[in-house]
Formats: structure tokens, sequence, C-alpha cells
């Protein structure tokens, strides 16, 4: 058996019960996994300090010298080992506070080790915690000078023997006994000449023990190449075979619906982007395959005409069309939108979701298997076994992060003897290498337009002392006619906290704006449905000029009167959902306003935010600096596609290899879409060994 191969429990050092800790907190199941476990930095161990010369500033140092003396000091849980430590220019304190027995029997005073560890400072006497301590000379002790490499570590791990330094020696015994032969190599000579990669071999062994900085450079170039190349050329091999085996409705015509809303109805004309959006779309829906299309545009960039259009195409083809969303509210909004833009085109428009029941559900139920109703709008009731369609050409998901893959998948189930065309519309605009690796098998589309007559939203920061111009803001534009929205944050680790800000947010505003000049709805995810409707309907006709809510509004209502934003802890948001709230404004023709409070101490991050809200309404631009900021696995959404457990590469700094890496992928499967090339032998063997261990991905859509 290869050594990488190789149970970890049988590595000299694990046994089971290390073992067991290993695949729970790490998912290591054996030596290939150990070495995959990249560092995320290095010490480094090229360098000796002097004691004299250390301050708590140092950081982590490296010392050589003689262990002087060994005390125990303090009772019970505040016992320590306290240890004074040597060199030729001065002396430093040691302590430690587990494993004390241990230490006191294999610790030999007057004996010269190599120590490494953090300087800390107490009570103004610098000390080191729980070094490292090899004794000079010793089979373990540093012979080369290394850069140290720092794994991940979770407490269970540290505490059972599993820290930091055991885990470098468990891959340096790997290391010793590893041949380079017994390391296969993945990717084709012609590449590694090309991009002057050392073998696979030499970028593992010098990612976990490099000599120098250029070593280590070229080890994370090539892993993180590799990692994004063989992404890509699975997404682009579930793409290819999806486009040759999946055979879709051919819709050969537009004909009287489009034509007659598209000349007569349009209440206003499409952008050049949405124009585009419906070409692509028209192409992909009389191709005879499947489409799969992701239309990605900014909070109010004309998503609904768009898909509205293409459900029209489905009509004129004699298929049924349906639209599903991810909460009731979102469902009812665009129900209402698609019954306005299909009156007096003799259409029927139904709505379906959890809270449609009994006599009127079978009556729903009934007319849709017949074919008598053309547009379904709803919830996830639509993917629900009794839901049955007479025949369904096109389904379109808005929100899709929402849904999980299995939840899409139902939808293929509907429609024979091909699954509907999908399409999927997302209002949270996702960076380019971002979209390339969530939605690489999908084709996508951008509206990258706003419709004529948006005027941008003015974003402004205002700090908690500046909260009396904020309050005669508000008097100002409700005296010209409009309403404000203000939203609280309400995160479930301090529900109850963030309740109470709510609530006595909106006693300070009641003092503010008293009945009956004023009326205030509010609104929060802890209400019953029932309550919420009826205040989100208050404030829908404008019987009510303040709404007050938490993140319930980011998704969802649209009212053109509504012109002010206001957030409350602003810090507490994250920068894309601070841009969703911002879009619930600006959807009529008055200038309107987003206006950012927050503390006046704000973090570097939080300054961060709140300047690019300021800066830019641009959602492309936003998700770039959410990216950066926050990294891609806490993207909204990106966590379940389980595409995003990147060991190295960063989607944030890495774009220009995984587009690099996305190319080579596509040219090589135009060129040999089997790998059956002798030169691409090893891609293949790479690919049907690590299908085995994979997720299955396809069907992301």
């Amino acid at each position: 058996m290869n050594i990488l191969q190789t149970p970890i429990e049988y590595l000299k050092g694990v046994g089971p019960i290390k073992a067991d800790l290993l695949k729970k907190e790490l998912s290591v199941f054996n030596v290939s996994d150990l070495l995959l476990q990249f560092p995320y930095r290095y010490i480094d161990k090229t360098a000796f300090h002097r004691i004299a010369e250390l301050s708590e500033d140092s950081g982590y140092v490296q010392l050589r010298g003689v262990l002087r003396l060994l005390n125990t000091a303090g009772e019970g849980r505040k016992k320590r080992l306290v240890g004074k430590f040597r060199d030729d220019s001065g002396i430093i304190e040691l302590v430690w506070f587990t494993g004390l027995s241990w230490l006191e029997k294999n610790l030999v005073i007057g004996t010269e080790y190599i120590i490494f560890g953090k300087v800390n400072s107490f009570n103004k006497q610098l000390n080191i915690a729980h070094p490292e301590m090899e004794v000079v000379g010793s089979e373990t002790a540093p012979t080369a000078p290394t850069m140290a490499p720092m794994y991940s570590s979770t407490d269970k791990l540290n505490t059972k023997g599993l820290d930091v330094k055991t885990r470098r020696r468990l891959v340096q015994a790997v290391f010793e006994k590893l041949l380079p032969t017994e390391v296969p190599e993945n990717l084709p000579d012609y590449l590694l000449q090309k991009f002057r990669f050392p073998s696979r071999y030499d970028a593992l062994r010098n990612i976990h023990f490099p000599k120098n900085e250029q070593e280590l450079e070229a080890a994370r170039n090539r892993l993180k190449f590799e990692e994004l190349f063989f992404l890509q050329l699975r997404l682009l091999q579930i793409k290819r075979r999806r486009h040759d085996t999946v055979k879709g409705f051919i819709f050969e015509t537009v004909g009287d619906y489009f034509n007659r809303y598209y000349n007569e109805k349009l209440p206003f004309e499409l952008t050049n982007a949405q124009k585009r959006v419906v070409k692509e779309i028209r192409q992909d829906m009389r191709a005879g395959r499947q489409m799969n299309r992701l239309v990605q545009g900014d909070v109010g960039s004309g998503k609904t005409m768009v898909a509205f259009l293409c459900m029209l195409i489905a009509l004129d083809n004699d298929y049924q069309a349906c639209m599903m969303a991810p909460t009731e509210i979102l469902a009812q909004q665009h129900y209402i939108s698609i019954s306005e833009y299909a009156k007096d085109l003799g259409i029927n428009v139904a709505f379906l979701s959890g809270t449609v029941k009994g006599k009127k559900r079978e009556q729903l139920l009934y007319l849709l298997k017949n074919g008598d109703i053309h547009l379904l709008i709803g919830t996830h009731a639509l993917i629900e076994d009794w839901v049955e369609f007479k025949n369904l050409g096109l389904a379109i998901i808005d929100e899709q992060h929402r849904f999980g893959v299995a939840q899409r998948a139902s939808l293929w189930k509907k429609s024979n003897p091909h699954p509907p065309h999908v399409l999927v519309m997302t209002a949270t605009p996702i960076p380019r290498t971002l979209a390339m690796t969530l939605y690489g098998d999908l084709d996508v589309s951008v509206i990258d337009e706003l419709p004529p007559g948006r005027k941008p939203i003015t974003t402004v920061h205002k700090t908690e002392h500046q909260r009396d111009q904020v309050i005669q803001f508000m008097k100002t534009e409700i005296a010209k006619g409009r309403q404000i929205y203000i939203v609280y944050p309400l995160i479930e680790e301090s529900e109850k906290l963030d309740l109470l800000a709510l609530e006595a947010g909106y006693e300070a505003l009641q003092r503010d704006f008293p009945p009956p000049d004023y009326q205030i709805s509010v609104v929060h995810g802890k209400m019953k449905a029932k309550n919420k409707d009826f205040e989100m309907q208050r404030f829908v006709q404008a019987e009510t000029q303040i709404m007050v809510a938490t993140t319930v509004i980011e998704v969802g209502v649209n009212v053109p009167n509504a012109s002010v934003m206001i957030i409350e802890h602003t810090e507490r948001f994250g920068l894309s959902q601070l841009h969703q709230l911002r879009g619930r404004v600006g959807r009529g023709a008055e200038q309107s306003y987003c206006i950012l409070l927050s503390g006046y101490q704000l973090s570097a991050d939080s300054r961060e935010r709140i300047q690019t809200m300021v800066r830019t309404n641009n959602g492309f631009d936003i998700a770039e600096a959410d990216l950066k900021l926050r990294g891609p696995g806490n993207i909204e959404g990106t966590q379940q596609s389980g595409i995003l457990n990147l060991r190295l590469a960063d989607l944030a700094k890495d774009g220009r290899i995984l587009q690099t890496a996305r190319e080579i992928a596509a040219r090589i499967l135009d060129d040999d879409p089997a790998l059956q090339r002798p030169e691409h032998l090893p891609l293949r063997r790479y690919l049907e060994e690590d299908k085995k261990e994979a997720k299955v991905w396809s069907r992301i859509s």
C-alpha cells in the first residue's frame, strides 16, 4: 500500500484514540489527508535571539541556553511550574500551568536546551509560557534552521497531545519515509514547464518545511493553481455533460402573448442590459437542451420584468411556468407584480404557499393539473409532491442561495419527458471569482444597468451624537409625504438584547413622533405572521409613516413612497446585507437617502464597511469589497454548496490564478473532452481517484 493511503491510526505516534480525534476534528482519515492540512503561517526558526534583546513585543522567539532553576508556585488551580532560563546575555522566566508532574520528571536542571515560544510580560517581568523545549544534540532538536509550520488547532487536539509540535513531528516523520515516486503527479508535464511549477512531491514538502520564502512561494503557487484548476475542470465537465445529455423543450415561437405585451403594454422601455439578457435566455430555450442560467442583477435592476417576458415565451409555446421565492412576503410581492403585468392578456396567474389550504388549495391543484393555471408563483410549497403541472416548461428560482440543492433538484421532476428550463435569479451581486466557482456550471447573465429615471441613493454615515439631526431630517421628509424605514439588527446569539434595543428605539420614536400626527409600524421575526402582515400592509398603504423593523424586510416589500432607510448599529451588519437593505428605498422617482447610524468607536473592519457603502452604490464593487473583508465562506449561502472548502486558495486574492485555471481547463476540454491523450492521463487518474471521495455537486441548479 502506498504510504499516502495508510489509515492515520497506523502512523507511528498516533494510535486509535488520537486517530478518532483527528478524524472528528480535522477530517484526517489517512496520511494523505494529514499532508493536505496546510500550515496557516510560519515562524522563523532560522535565527536565535539573545535574552538581553527581548521585549514584550518580540513575539515568537528561539533561544539557546541552560535551564537553571525549577520550582512549583501557587496552590490548587493556581499551581504552576516556574523555571529560570539563562544564556550569555541574561535570564528569562519560563512558566507552565498544565502537565506539571511530567515536566518535573523530564526537565533537567543544568541541561542546555533550544527553546521556542512567545514572549509575554507579567508584573513588568518577561516570561515565556509553555515553550517548546528540545535538548541540544537530541534527535528531535532542529539540526538545520527552518521556517516552522503553524497548524490551526482546537482545544481538544491540544489537550489530547496533538498540539502544533506533535503535528509537526508527525508530518516530519511522513517525509522521512515518503519517496518522491510515491506522490503521483496530477498535472501534465507541459503545464509544469509552462509555469515552472515544482513537482507535486516538492510542493507538498516545501509547503510544510520550506527552507526559505522562495521555496514557500513556489509551493503555494503550484498548490493553489492545482486546487482551482481541478475545481474548474470538474465544474466545466458537469456543464458539458448537461449540455450534451440533458435535452430540453424547444421553445420555437415568440408569439402573441410576448408580442402583444412587448409592443402594446410594456410600462417602460427596457434597458439594453435587460434586452441582452432576454435574448440570451431566448437562445437557450430554443436550443433543444435544458437551460440552466443564472441572472444576476442589482436591487431594482428589473429582473422581475425579464422573468415575466421569459414566462410569456413559455406560454407562447403552450407550456406553463412557475416562480419560486424563499419567503411568503417575497413570493406575494412577485405575485402582485406579475398579476399586474399579466392583466388584460387572458393569463391565469395563481399563488401557492403553505398558508393556502383546504378547498382553495384543492381547486388550485385541480386547475394546475388541467393546464387552466398558466403561471404559478409561490414559496417552496411548489416543489411538494402533491403539486402537479400539466406541462411545466420553465421554472424560475429567485434568491436561489436560500434553497438547498435537493430542493432545487426536485423542480426537475415536475415535467416530462424533459426537465423544465431553469432560470435562477439573484439580487445578491456575486464577485466574478465567486460566480466562476459557485455557479461555474451555469451560464451567467448580468443585468448591469439601472432603469432610467432612478436616482442614485445618497448614503451618509452619522454617529450617535448626531441623532437629533437625523430626527429633524426625518420630520422634513415626512412633511413632504415620504415614508421611512428604521432597521435594527436581530442576531440569534443576542436576540433578547436586540429585541430590547428595538423596543427602546420604538419608545423613543413615539416621544419624537407622537400620535395622532404620526403613526409607526413595528415588524420583527418573533411576531406571528398574521400580525406581521397587518403591520406591513399598513405601511404599504401609507397609513403609517415609519416602519421599525429587524432584517425581515431585507428582501421583499416594494414601497416606492419610502425614500429614507435608517440603519441602527450599522457596524453589526455585513456589507452585502447593508446593500440589500439600502435597496429597499430608491424605488420611486424621488431622491432617496440611506443613513448609517453607528456608535463612535468602530473597528477597522466596520469603518471600512461603512466607507464602502458611502462611496459606492454599485453592488458588484460592494460584493468584491465584502469578499476581501469576510472571505468567501461567509458570503450568504455559499457554505451549503460544499464547493468553497478551499484548503489554500483564497478567492479574494487569487482571482488571476482562478481565471487562468478556468481558461486552461476549458482549453483542455475543448481539445480532449474525455482526457484520452497520453499527456492527460495524470488528470484523468487524479479525477477518478478524487471522485471516490468528492461530494457529488452536479445538479447545483
